[in-house]
């Protein structure tokens, strides 16, 4: 496999020293001259400091192609970016601080390993294996009957490779899944450990690759027994699989689990693996305005990758600019001058060209160059593609497939939608998708969780979104995030570009979009995160909103990302003055947090990793602003639970004592970790839509304070007996689903609490996530089964809620013992008498400003415990009413 643009300065840290010039991010075609354009195609991922979040949107908002990952670090916050060599240049020149602390050589390593493994798999897997049951045996204890299988397969160091035992007891055919047992990556053998009903006088193994061997079953006899515990198989993978891999394995799966699986095959092929050739006339370099694009008519597969052009002058004067078309062949003849010197300008020749090879190719000006210089005689040039992928990855359009796993399949049960790959660089992703997917089909027949999970819900999942942008970062461009889709004219077209083509799948939404006015997204077709020429333009989007629009019982998605550790939820973008898309009501992201707990314990207990608090939560609240996102399109259109996962968390370095972030295409070892561990976590989000599933009691909820006579304004706030959304009227009215419902107080506070400032009755009732309406009320009949509670407001100012009535309640207060400092009252009073004047004057301002000075007495008062908390408490709920009557 030859990777010929990977990353070449590898992982790069700048500590910045000044705010980011503006004028360092623009667009590459905004360039003023064609000589300050980056003709370089190696990149690099780097980590850039910036002083605050402000600067951080700034960058969001830019061109530059931003990793999903930031994090704060001693008052300032980094984040990644992959960028070319003169930007990081130009960073450096403005006194940017430049480390490198990864080398590409890691990465290299990486991919050799992932060539010899696969070499390796298609020898072992080449042929019918031969299965040796090393031992079938069965025991009795005090807690029941076992059956313990031993098993080898001449194909185990294929992780693909799966063993099943068959067996009858008293009649019933029995089926389980070997465990794979692999040590210090070396395959020993596979295991298994069930319990049985009845002791079988024999028992089958058969293998996925066709393998068969049976044994009689006999009697453990010797030592202790293996020791007991739950059956459960996992780790199906064992290199990063490229997109034609991990589909040709959902199809494999599909058809060995027939009765619990099958393939959907989505509706729109991607463009495909595939690119017009193009070469050039000229030297962009030396001569940008005498240099010429070609670009063929046919796929470089389908014959542009055979045309070839040679450009020559002849040696007499004043001679005609001519192409001559042999075949796949083109010679284009120079004009000269008296002189004999060539003659034809950049212009020229492109007008020539598409005249008389208009069939073959297309010929364009480099960039934005004028055209103007004259072009020179060029040796025999051949047009390529410049992809890299061998013959067995299709360069056709590619169908995206998903594998739809469950017993009962016809939308009758909640669904749940994973999947992967949105960026194609993003190589642990499909992983977690293909484990997830093994262990609900193999754990099937002996696990009772797994049963109950497949029994019980209908589980969509799509491994890789962009497998055409996923083998371009397999073969051709690591760092590539996009799908290989060109949306640029002509002036961004050069191969030079290549590497930039594509759109961002995962900015290409209908929802909170760049074209809505969001930032975090690009109309650049340049830009990493360049949003399409139009909402939905691309097949692999439409494809994502098209299982969820035929599969209206899908309720639950989880998009698979990496890295950094993330676990994330709408809203997913916010524009320039940082205002979000709506926020989820206080019930349901109360229900997001209590369901993320249940996933994050499950990715856990794998290995230990926690994600970190500050890293979950909404979006905006831990990363930044992702316009025209899958998520929000899922949540808002479709009013799906829609997570985000950046797998791979940083691994703590216990000698320098940091926190280490672990990239997109971390070495195997590492790789096969965070799949293991999110596998665990796509589990744990499937035990979240069973009990969604199987949740049929309605929600309670509670005032608090409750009903009753108060002596000022109250703070009321509802208390759910689970994540329930409250609907509630102040009116008397009966409330209903259009009712006003209550939200979150704040950026990852609570529910709000409702101010009470006059006697009020409260209607209200609350609905779970799964739909459940508290009492079985029913919001669109005629009933009146809904909460209420009277809120009686005596303020005990005779003279209203102004300056002079609170004067009274001092006094009242004072007479009570509640203000016990000598010329605490006093001095409450006196502040007040100016507020008095003030109002009687209408004066909002110096009202404003003498009611604050009030609290600030206040404030003083109740710090030096010269007032009761009591005191205290009702005279600054006056003044904050008295504050908002005013401002």
């Amino acid at each position: 496999m030859g990777v010929k643009r990977l990353w070449t300065s590898a992982l790069t840290v700048f500590s910045i020293m000044a705010l980011l010039a503006p004028s360092l991010w623009t667009s590459p075609s905004a360039a003023a001259s064609l000589r300050d354009v980056d003709l370089e195609r190696e990149t690099s991922l780097v980590r850039i400091t910036v002083p605050d979040r402000s600067t951080l949107d700034e960058l969001v908002a830019s061109d530059l192609d931003l990793t999903e990952y930031v994090r704060e670090r001693d008052g300032a916050i980094e984040v990644d970016a992959v960028v070319t060599e003169s930007e990081r240049k130009a960073l450096k020149a403005q006194g940017y601080t430049v480390e490198t602390v990864t080398t590409y050589s890691e990465v290299e390593r990486t991919l050799k390993q992932r060539e010899q493994k696969v070499r390796q798999l298609q020898q072992a897997t080449a042929r019918v294996d031969k299965i040796n049951i090393l031992r079938a045996q069965h025991f009795a204890n005090q807690g029941g009957t076992f059956l313990y299988v031993e098993a080898k397969t001449s194909a185990g160091d294929a992780g693909s490779v799966s063993l099943t035992a068959t067996w009858t007891e008293d009649g019933e055919k029995k089926t389980a899944t070997l465990q794979r047992k692999v040590d210090q990556n070396e395959y020993l053998y596979h295991h298994m450990l069930v319990e049985i009903g009845a002791v079988p006088d024999r028992v089958v193994i058969t293998s996925n690759q066709g393998g068969r061997a049976e044994v009689p079953v006999t009697e453990w006899v010797g030592g202790e027994p293996p020791d007991e515990g739950e059956h459960y198989v996992s780790d199906f993978i064992d290199h990063y699989m490229t997109p034609t891999e991990v589909t040709a394995r959902i199809e494999q799966l599909a058809a060995e689990f027939p009765e619990l699986a099958e393939i959907v095959t989505l509706p729109y092929e991607t463009n495909g693996y595939r690119r017009k050739a193009q070469a050039l006339i000229g030297n962009p370099e030396i001569h940008p305005d005498a240099t010429v694009v070609l670009t063929s008519k046919a796929w470089g597969h389908e014959g542009g990758n055979d045309i070839t052009v040679d450009v020559e002058a002849s040696d007499e004067a004043n001679a005609d600019l001519t192409v001559e078309v042999n075949g796949n062949h083109m010679t284009v003849n120079l004009a000269t001058n008296a002189s004999a010197e060539p003659s034809s300008t950049a212009a020229d020749v492109v007008d020539a060209v598409n005249a008389s090879a208009g069939h073959l190719v297309t010929a364009t000006l480099f960039r934005n160059s004028s055209g103007d210089d004259t072009v020179r005689p060029q040796e025999r040039t051949a047009l390529n593609n410049g992809l890299d992928a061998p013959p067995e990855v299709s360069r056709e359009p590619f169908e995206v497939k998903a594998i739809r796993i469950g017993k009962h399949r016809d939308g009758s049960k909640v669904g749940v939608m994973a999947y992967a790959q949105e960026h194609a660089r993003e190589w642990v992703t499909p992983l977690v998708a293909v484990e997830t997917a093994e262990r609900l089909l193999r754990n099937y027949a002996t696990d009772a969780d797994t049963k109950k999970l497949v029994d019980n819900l209908d589980i969509f999942i799509v491994p890789t979104v962009n497998p055409d942008g996923g083998h371009y970062s397999f073969y051709d461009y690591n760092w590539q995030r996009k799908n290989m889709t060109n949306h640029c004219g002509p002036e961004n077209s050069d191969p030079y570009r290549q590497d930039t083509w594509g759109v961002d799948l995962n900015r290409n939404h209908t929802v909170g979009s760049v074209y809505d006015g969001y930032i975090g997204a690009s109309t650049n077709c340049t830009s990493g995160t360049y949003a399409g020429p139009e909402e939905l333009s691309e097949p692999e989007s439409r494809n994502l909103i098209w299982l969820a629009e035929e599969n209206p019982n899908i309720q639950f998605a989880m998009n698979i990302h990496s890295y950094g550790g993330y676990f994330m939820w709408p809203p997913g973008a916010y524009d320039a003055e940082r205002n979000t898309l709506p926020r989820p009501t206080a019930g349901e992201e109360a229900y997001f947090w209590q369901a993320s707990q249940t996933i994050l314990e499950a990715i856990k207990a794998y290995r230990g990793t926690v994600i970190l608090p500050g890293r979950t939560g909404p979006i905006p609240d831990v990363l930044y602003s992702a316009a025209g996102n899958s998520a929000d399109a899922l949540w808002y259109e479709h009013g799906i639970y829609a997570w985000d996962f950046e797998v791979g968390a940083d691994l703590w370095n216990p000698d320098t004592k940091e926190w280490e972030p672990v990239g997109f295409q971390p070495p195997f070892e590492e790789g096969h970790a965070e799949a293991m561990e999110f596998a665990n976590g796509m589990i744990g989000l499937f035990e979240v839509a069973y009990q969604y599933a199987t949740d049929d009691r309605p929600p309670h909820s509670t005032l608090s304070p409750g009903e009753g006579a108060y002596d000022g304004p109250v703070k009321v706030r509802f208390d759910t007996s689970e994540p329930a959304t409250v609907y509630y009227t102040l009116d008397g009215s009966r409330p209903t689903f259009d009712s006003d419902k209550i939200q979150i107080a704040g950026t990852r506070e609570g529910a709000e609490t409702l101010t009470i400032s006059k006697t009020t009755t409260i209607h209200w009732f609350s609905v779970d996530p799964a739909g459940n309406v508290e009492g079985n009320y029913d919001p669109e009949g005629d009933g009146d089964n809904y909460n209420k509670a009277t809120i009686e407001i005596n303020y005990g100012l005779p003279d209203g809620i102004n300056a002079a009535g609170l004067k009274t309640l001092i006094d009242r207060l004072e007479r009570e013992g509640e203000i016990t400092h000598d010329d605490s009252a006093r001095h409450l009073r006196t502040h007040l008498t100016a507020v008095d004047r003030y109002e009687r004057q209408e004066a909002a301002e110096k009202v404003v400003k003498h009611v604050q000075t009030f609290k600030q007495v206040l404030n003083h008062q109740q710090e030096h415990e010269w007032i009761s908390e009591k005191a205290f408490d009702i005279l600054k709920t006056y003044a904050d009413f008295l504050l908002e009557k005013w401002q």
